[in-house]
Protein backbone atom coordinates (compact mmCIF):
# COMPACT_ATOMS: atom_id res chain seq x y z
CA UNK A 1 0.00 0.00 0.00
CA UNK A 2 1.17 3.35 -0.98
CA UNK A 3 1.28 5.89 2.01
CA UNK A 4 1.02 9.39 1.42
CA UNK A 5 2.93 11.83 3.89
CA UNK A 6 4.90 15.29 4.38
CA UNK A 7 7.81 15.92 6.32
CA UNK A 8 9.57 19.41 7.11
CA UNK A 9 12.62 19.83 5.60
CA UNK A 10 14.67 22.89 5.42
CA UNK A 11 12.08 24.94 6.78
CA UNK A 12 9.26 23.68 4.33
CA UNK A 13 7.14 20.83 3.74
CA UNK A 14 7.69 18.10 1.19
CA UNK A 15 5.13 15.43 0.11
CA UNK A 16 5.95 12.11 -0.60
CA UNK A 17 5.42 8.87 -1.22
CA UNK A 18 6.03 5.43 0.67
CA UNK A 19 5.93 1.94 -0.49
CA UNK A 20 7.25 -1.16 0.68
CA UNK A 21 8.39 -3.23 3.62
CA UNK A 22 9.46 -1.25 6.23
CA UNK A 23 12.38 -2.56 6.54
CA UNK A 24 13.55 -2.94 2.95
CA UNK A 25 16.60 -0.89 1.09
CA UNK A 26 15.89 2.29 0.55
CA UNK A 27 15.12 3.73 -3.07
CA UNK A 28 14.38 7.20 -3.36
CA UNK A 29 12.59 8.75 -6.84
CA UNK A 30 12.94 12.30 -7.91
CA UNK A 31 10.51 13.39 -11.37
CA UNK A 32 10.83 15.27 -13.94
CA UNK A 33 10.32 19.10 -13.84
CA UNK A 34 6.79 19.98 -13.34
CA UNK A 35 5.87 16.27 -12.21
CA UNK A 36 4.52 14.76 -9.12
CA UNK A 37 5.80 11.70 -7.13
CA UNK A 38 2.78 10.08 -8.75
CA UNK A 39 4.64 10.03 -12.28
CA UNK A 40 5.84 6.95 -10.59
CA UNK A 41 3.36 4.82 -10.33
CA UNK A 42 4.01 2.68 -13.19
CA UNK A 43 6.71 1.09 -11.73
CA UNK A 44 6.48 2.16 -8.11
CA UNK A 45 4.74 -0.84 -6.57
CA UNK A 46 7.15 -3.14 -8.79
CA UNK A 47 10.25 -1.62 -7.49
CA UNK A 48 8.50 -1.74 -3.79
CA UNK A 49 8.59 -5.39 -4.13
CA UNK A 50 11.01 -5.87 -1.65
CA UNK A 51 12.72 -2.38 -1.69
CA UNK A 52 11.18 0.78 0.85
CA UNK A 53 10.46 3.08 -1.87
CA UNK A 54 10.12 7.11 -1.54
CA UNK A 55 9.13 9.03 -3.99
CA UNK A 56 9.58 13.02 -3.75
CA UNK A 57 7.82 15.66 -4.38
CA UNK A 58 10.54 18.47 -5.54
CA UNK A 59 9.65 22.31 -3.83
CA UNK A 60 7.67 23.49 -6.03
CA UNK A 61 6.05 20.25 -7.32
CA UNK A 62 2.96 18.48 -6.05
CA UNK A 63 2.15 18.44 -2.63
CA UNK A 64 5.11 20.22 -1.62
CA UNK A 65 5.51 24.36 -0.62
CA UNK A 66 5.59 26.69 -2.53
CA UNK A 67 8.39 29.24 -1.80
CA UNK A 68 9.67 32.57 -2.65
CA UNK A 69 13.16 31.06 -3.91
CA UNK A 70 13.74 27.91 -6.51
CA UNK A 71 16.98 26.51 -7.61
CA UNK A 72 18.21 23.20 -8.62
CA UNK A 73 21.45 23.82 -5.55
CA UNK A 74 17.98 24.05 -3.33
CA UNK A 75 16.24 21.00 -4.60
CA UNK A 76 19.81 19.14 -3.89
CA UNK A 77 19.81 20.18 -0.42
CA UNK A 78 16.02 19.33 0.10
CA UNK A 79 17.15 15.81 -0.95
CA UNK A 80 19.55 15.34 1.78
CA UNK A 81 17.79 17.10 3.97
CA UNK A 82 15.02 14.11 3.46
CA UNK A 83 16.99 11.91 3.73
CA UNK A 84 18.61 13.24 7.12
CA UNK A 85 15.08 13.56 8.14
CA UNK A 86 14.54 10.21 7.56
CA UNK A 87 17.33 8.86 9.42
CA UNK A 88 18.68 7.19 5.94
CA UNK A 89 22.39 7.43 6.09
CA UNK A 90 22.71 6.12 2.45
CA UNK A 91 19.98 5.20 0.09
CA UNK A 92 19.99 4.11 -4.24
CA UNK A 93 18.64 6.85 -6.16
CA UNK A 94 17.01 7.38 -9.49
CA UNK A 95 16.25 10.87 -10.99
CA UNK A 96 14.47 11.24 -14.14
CA UNK A 97 15.47 14.08 -16.24
CA UNK A 98 15.35 17.66 -13.89
CA UNK A 99 15.16 15.04 -11.15
CA UNK A 100 18.77 13.19 -12.46
CA UNK A 101 20.07 16.44 -12.94
CA UNK A 102 18.93 17.03 -9.15
CA UNK A 103 20.27 13.55 -8.30
CA UNK A 104 23.88 13.84 -9.82
CA UNK A 105 24.56 17.25 -7.45
CA UNK A 106 23.53 15.11 -4.73
CA UNK A 107 25.73 12.43 -5.81
CA UNK A 108 28.66 15.34 -5.93
CA UNK A 109 28.03 16.89 -2.98
CA UNK A 110 27.54 13.70 -0.77
CA UNK A 111 29.26 10.79 -2.58
CA UNK A 112 28.97 8.24 0.67
CA UNK A 113 25.05 8.34 0.95
CA UNK A 114 24.44 7.45 -2.59
CA UNK A 115 24.13 3.34 -3.26
CA UNK A 116 23.43 2.86 -6.64
CA UNK A 117 22.55 5.43 -9.07
CA UNK A 118 20.21 5.99 -12.26
CA UNK A 119 19.76 9.27 -14.39
CA UNK A 120 16.89 8.64 -16.15
CA UNK A 121 17.20 10.38 -19.58
CA UNK A 122 18.99 12.83 -18.06
CA UNK A 123 21.78 14.99 -19.50
CA UNK A 124 25.05 15.82 -18.35
CA UNK A 125 24.96 19.82 -17.34
CA UNK A 126 26.03 21.26 -20.70
CA UNK A 127 24.96 24.32 -21.73
CA UNK A 128 22.05 24.08 -24.71
CA UNK A 129 20.42 26.38 -26.51
CA UNK A 130 17.69 28.56 -24.51
CA UNK A 131 14.06 27.80 -25.60
CA UNK A 132 11.48 30.07 -23.88
CA UNK A 133 9.38 28.67 -21.80
CA UNK A 134 5.16 28.57 -22.68
CA UNK A 135 3.10 28.43 -19.65
CA UNK A 136 0.30 25.67 -20.23
CA UNK A 137 -3.28 26.52 -19.84
CA UNK A 138 -5.00 25.84 -16.77
CA UNK A 139 -4.43 25.30 -13.17
CA UNK A 140 -0.78 23.45 -12.56
CA UNK A 141 0.08 20.84 -10.42
CA UNK A 142 3.53 22.74 -9.88
CA UNK A 143 4.89 26.45 -9.70
CA UNK A 144 5.69 28.09 -12.59
CA UNK A 145 8.03 30.16 -10.81
CA UNK A 146 10.09 27.23 -10.03
CA UNK A 147 10.23 26.92 -14.20
CA UNK A 148 11.43 30.44 -14.71
CA UNK A 149 14.21 29.94 -12.13
CA UNK A 150 15.45 26.21 -12.65
CA UNK A 151 15.23 26.38 -16.82
CA UNK A 152 18.08 29.15 -17.05
CA UNK A 153 20.21 26.56 -14.75
CA UNK A 154 19.19 23.75 -17.12
CA UNK A 155 20.46 25.91 -20.15
CA UNK A 156 23.36 27.21 -18.77
CA UNK A 157 24.26 25.18 -15.64
CA UNK A 158 27.12 25.90 -14.04
CA UNK A 159 30.32 24.75 -15.19
CA UNK A 160 31.24 23.22 -11.32
CA UNK A 161 28.70 20.87 -12.09
CA UNK A 162 30.26 19.02 -14.87
CA UNK A 163 33.88 18.70 -13.38
CA UNK A 164 31.94 17.58 -10.18
CA UNK A 165 30.66 14.29 -11.72
CA UNK A 166 34.29 12.73 -10.95
CA UNK A 167 33.24 13.09 -7.79
CA UNK A 168 30.79 10.27 -7.67
CA UNK A 169 31.56 7.09 -6.38
CA UNK A 170 28.11 5.46 -7.04
CA UNK A 171 27.97 2.47 -9.50
CA UNK A 172 25.73 4.62 -12.07
CA UNK A 173 23.53 3.42 -15.06
CA UNK A 174 22.38 6.22 -17.17
CA UNK A 175 19.37 5.01 -19.45
CA UNK A 176 18.56 6.64 -22.63
CA UNK A 177 15.35 6.96 -24.57
CA UNK A 178 17.20 6.37 -27.98
CA UNK A 179 16.33 8.66 -30.90
CA UNK A 180 12.57 9.49 -30.42
CA UNK A 181 13.86 11.86 -27.31
CA UNK A 182 14.97 15.25 -27.35
CA UNK A 183 17.53 14.67 -25.16
CA UNK A 184 20.68 14.35 -27.26
CA UNK A 185 22.97 10.55 -27.00
CA UNK A 186 25.81 12.85 -26.88
CA UNK A 187 24.63 14.71 -23.66
CA UNK A 188 23.40 11.17 -22.16
CA UNK A 189 26.88 9.55 -22.92
CA UNK A 190 28.81 12.44 -21.39
CA UNK A 191 27.68 11.50 -17.69
CA UNK A 192 29.48 8.09 -18.58
CA UNK A 193 32.51 9.69 -19.82
CA UNK A 194 32.73 11.45 -16.69
CA UNK A 195 31.24 9.50 -14.10
CA UNK A 196 34.24 6.72 -12.44
CA UNK A 197 31.51 3.55 -12.77
CA UNK A 198 29.00 4.22 -14.56
CA UNK A 199 27.34 2.74 -18.18
CA UNK A 200 25.02 3.55 -20.52
CA UNK A 201 22.43 1.82 -22.12
CA UNK A 202 19.40 2.59 -24.67
CA UNK A 203 15.81 1.85 -23.91
CA UNK A 204 14.45 3.18 -26.92
CA UNK A 205 11.24 4.75 -25.83
CA UNK A 206 11.62 7.79 -25.58
CA UNK A 207 11.76 10.91 -22.81
CA UNK A 208 9.36 8.83 -20.60
CA UNK A 209 11.11 5.34 -20.59
CA UNK A 210 9.17 4.31 -17.20
CA UNK A 211 5.72 5.48 -17.93
CA UNK A 212 6.21 4.52 -22.07
CA UNK A 213 7.45 1.40 -21.38
CA UNK A 214 7.66 0.54 -17.41
CA UNK A 215 8.46 -3.27 -18.21
CA UNK A 216 11.64 -2.33 -19.89
CA UNK A 217 12.25 0.40 -17.77
CA UNK A 218 11.80 -2.67 -14.56
CA UNK A 219 14.20 -5.19 -17.13
CA UNK A 220 17.18 -2.51 -17.26
CA UNK A 221 17.01 -1.27 -13.68
CA UNK A 222 15.94 -4.13 -11.37
CA UNK A 223 19.23 -6.27 -12.22
CA UNK A 224 21.56 -3.11 -12.14
CA UNK A 225 20.01 -1.93 -8.39
CA UNK A 226 20.23 -5.72 -6.96
CA UNK A 227 24.02 -6.51 -8.54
Amino acid sequence: MTERRTLTVNGIELAYQAAGPGGGEPLLLLAALGESSEDWAPVRDELARERRVYALDLRGHGGSARTAEYSLELMRDDVLGFLDALGLDRADLIGHSMGGVVAHLVAQRQPHRIGRLVLEDAPAPLPREAVPPVRPPGDLDFDWAMVLAVRPQLDRPDPSWLAGLARITSPTLALWGGPTSHIPWSAVAELTDRIPDARTLTVPAGHLIHTTAPADFLAAVEPFLTA
